[in-house]
């Protein structure tokens, strides 16, 4: 389940808005209505200045969309699922059903994106020119310059800058920003060994992240930083873009070491092959007194002459009347078969984490044709990694840790 809403989709790819991204639209909005563009143009009206803010904002957020859908669309054409991508606070993400399969995959995945950021803004900068002229910027006083522009020049000449930073930024080497995940395809490529080489970009992702909560320390101190510049707030902002980095380069990395523990495990060997099934006749009160009180099971098979035709769990008795637990059935309440995704017993384990993840579930069928052979759970898998990582480190062949 997903924080936020659906924008439509894009060659195939699902685009969707996560709530948090209202945050810096209202703050870019607010700093280019109230700062930026009444600095530049003393004689535009308030409504100009406003329309203007949220143009850029708009166009920010559609160049940072076109960024990402890069990404996506150069990883479908190499072999990589990506199905989604999300905007939110920090800008955007192309969601991956997996790691790329080679390094050259990798790296024209991750390099095609600051590509497109760099080719938009020098684009921007381009279209300035050719509307008003040739533009040359006095540094010593930038603003007459830009007071001369009118307002489709003034917000190209803003929307510029901004996404060449933006491809510069994503260019540096911290994983997992595309620089780093170029610095992993590189390492890959020399190394043979995928996981060695993420973890090591891993670990320069999280140097340049506490650079950064380092740097942002420093101006909420006072100080002022080239490049940075200085100020309470943008200090705030810096540290909580570091420490958001530090916890995607660490999860980035965990994630890939539980993926390939699971890889080549099958379904059948993690599953939950005891337990109890229900009639979808059954009344809603038999299954809570007898089998929900009396076992330790969250969800139950639904089964109708030995076929599986859904799964009843506790949220569903939560959405259903307590006083109606006398005259209602399982089958009123259980979820159908047919509006589920079920796994079989060959599947890969780490496939099937990634179809958990992306449901938003904590278990699945496990069907064998229409039989159900088990359930997977969440907490199934977990202890499989518990019990499998313990034994490699008791065995001399310790998991790589950060």
């Amino acid at each position: 389940m997903h924080s936020g809403f659906r924008l439509g989709h894009i060659a195939g790819v699902e685009i969707g808005v996560d709530w948090s991204l209202l945050i810096i639209f209202f703050l870019i909005t607010f700093s280019l209505g109230m700062g930026v563009f009444p600095s530049w143009h003393p004689e535009w009206s308030a409504a100009v200045a406003w329309s203007t803010a949220v143009a850029a904002a708009l166009l920010f957020f559609a160049s940072v969309l076109a960024h990402e859908l890069s990404h996506a669309l150069v990883g479908r054409a190499m072999g990589v699922p990506i199905n989604r991508i999300t905007l939110f606070v920090f800008g955007g993400m192309a969601q991956m059903d997996g790691e790329p399969p080679t390094w050259r995959a990798e790296l024209a995945m991750a390099i095609v994106g600051p590509l497109t950021s760099l080719v938009l803004g020098f684009g921007f900068l381009w279209l300035a020119s050719t509307i008003a002229g040739p533009i040359e910027l006095n540094p010593d006083a930038p603003g007459e310059t830009l007071a001369g522009l009118g307002v489709l020049a003034t917000l190209l000449m803003w929307l510029g800058p901004i996404n060449v930073v933006l491809g510069l930024f994503n260019l540096v080497p911290g994983f997992p920003l595309d620089g780093g995940r170029i610095l992993r395809a590189v390492l890959w490529a020399v190394t043979g060994d995928h996981l060695r080489a993420t973890r090591f970009a891993s670990r320069i992702g999280q140097v340049f992240a506490w650079l950064l909560i380092a740097a942002g320390l420093v101006m909420m101190l006072g100080l002022r930083l080239p490049f940075f510049g200085g100020g309470w707030f943008s200090g705030l902002w810096l540290a909580f873009i570091g420490w958001f980095l530090n916890n995607a380069a660490l999860m980035s990395y965990r994630q890939l070491v539980v993926r390939e523990a699971l890889e080549n495990v099958p379904v059948a060997r993690i599953m939950q092959k005891r337990f109890q099934s229900v009639s979808p006749d059954m009344p809603i009160a038999t299954l809570v007194a007898d089998h929900v009180m009396a076992s330790g099971q969250r969800s139950f098979p639904v089964e109708q002459d030995d076929r599986f035709v859904g799964l009843v769990c506790l949220q569903d008795l939560q959405r259903h009347p307590r006083e109606s637990w006398d005259k209602g059935t399982v089958g009123q309440i259980m979820t159908r078969a047919e509006a589920m995704t079920s796994l079989s017993p060959e599947q890969d384990a780490a496939e099937a984490m990634t179809v958990l993840a992306r449901r938003d579930v904590n278990q699945l069928p496990v069907l064998d044709g229409a039989r159900l052979v088990g359930l997977l759970r969440r907490e199934d898998v977990l202890k499989w990694l518990s019990i499998h990582q313990a034994g490699r480190t008791h065995g001399g062949r310790a998991q790589p840790a950060i």
